[in-house]
């Protein structure tokens, strides 16, 4: 009961900052997800590309990496809640978007106690990059937290010290103490965002690739241009990647994935992680959770002919 009243006060510190939290939703990568939807990599890498190319566009004085950096935040990320990128991604007519009703999605049908933001705002749209369904809200965390990220590894020269930080919003007010949701695919954006501020200027940060940027003594040159496919990947989908849900949250959110069985069976290829080694140690350092039990590959138990589906047997969650 103390545990849930101390719930209790944190949902009313957010309906109280519910104006500044109106981009504060989560993400549904498993309602419709055997809807077709185009890939949206083309268009996104255009915008980024032509933030980088204005940023140094008449660039006039010495070398200064972080003035490249902020350029490109204030042209494609913000400082409000939704992330310039990430906004125009919610309305252009250029990127096809999976868009559930909060009646409609994962998070529907739960006690207001449990859900707590994310029964108020609804979820985001679902857009797909690099072959992926991915959160809109993930372009915002790759911009916005990844400088971040990339600032305090600056200032500690130490990956797993800058990472830790992260991992820290997802707990507290604006993760998990809020929302119940402790989101292993936000770090993941977050991370792979520190990394394309860092590729801009060092090579090597992309496998076999120079850096994005050049300085040649009085100027910058871009030597190859961006894209997302170096960076989004299946640990950015929530549905794969999933989740880790406090105690409040855990067994409404199982029961509601329970009743996605029907979509594994009819394609189980969609909800398959390939390289599953090497995205563990990719990001070995920014503390993810261990939710493997909650993939529908775990979770859904074939069924014998002519018996509906069966689910596996209980498995606790801890915090």
């Amino acid at each position: 009961m103390k545990f849930r009243g101390l719930s209790y006060l944190l949902l009313i510190v957010a309906l109280q900052m519910a104006p500044r939290l109106c981009g504060a939703y989560e993400t549904d990568q498993f309602t419709n997800r055997l809807n077709p939807i185009a890939d949206s990599t083309a268009v996104l890498d255009e915008q980024v590309n032509l933030a980088i190319a204005e940023a140094i566009a008449d660039w006039k004085g010495r070398r200064n990496d972080w003035k490249v950096v902020t350029a490109i935040y204030n042209d494609i990320g913000g400082h409000h809640w939704v992330d310039k990128i990430e906004r125009w991604a919610m309305n252009s007519e250029e990127v096809e978007r999976l868009q559930p009703s909060r009646y409609d999605s994962i998070y529907r049908g739960h006690p207001l106690w449990a859900t707590r933001v994310a029964a108020l705002f609804g979820v985001g749209p679902t857009i797909k990059v690099n072959n992926q369904l991915i959160g809109s809200d993930k372009l915002g965390h790759f911009l916005s937290q990844g400088r971040k990220f990339y600032r305090r590894y600056l200032k500690y020269q130490d990956e797993a010290k800058a990472a830790e930080h992260s991992a820290y919003t997802e707990r507290a007010l604006f993760g998990q103490s809020t929302t119940g949701v402790y989101s292993n695919a936000d770090l993941v954006a977050n991370y792979e965002g520190f990394l394309f501020y860092r590729s801009l200027f060092e090579d090597n940060i992309i496998a076999g690739k120079p850096a994005i940027l050049l300085w040649t003594g009085e100027d910058w040159e871009i030597q190859r241009s961006f894209t997302w496919a170096d960076h989004v990947n299946e640990y950015w989908d929530e549905a794969l990647n999933v989740n880790h849900f406090d105690n409040l949250l855990y067994p409404h959110m199982k029961e509601r994935m329970e009743q996605f069985c029907p979509d594994y069976f009819e394609a189980p290829e969609a909800w398959d992680v390939e390289n599953e080694a090497y995205l563990q140690e990719r990001y070995k350092n920014i503390q993810l959770r261990d939710t493997s039990e909650l993939r529908l590959s775990n979770l859904c138990v074939a069924p014998a002919a002519g018996e509906g589906f069966t689910t596996a047997a209980p498995v606790g969650q801890s915090n």
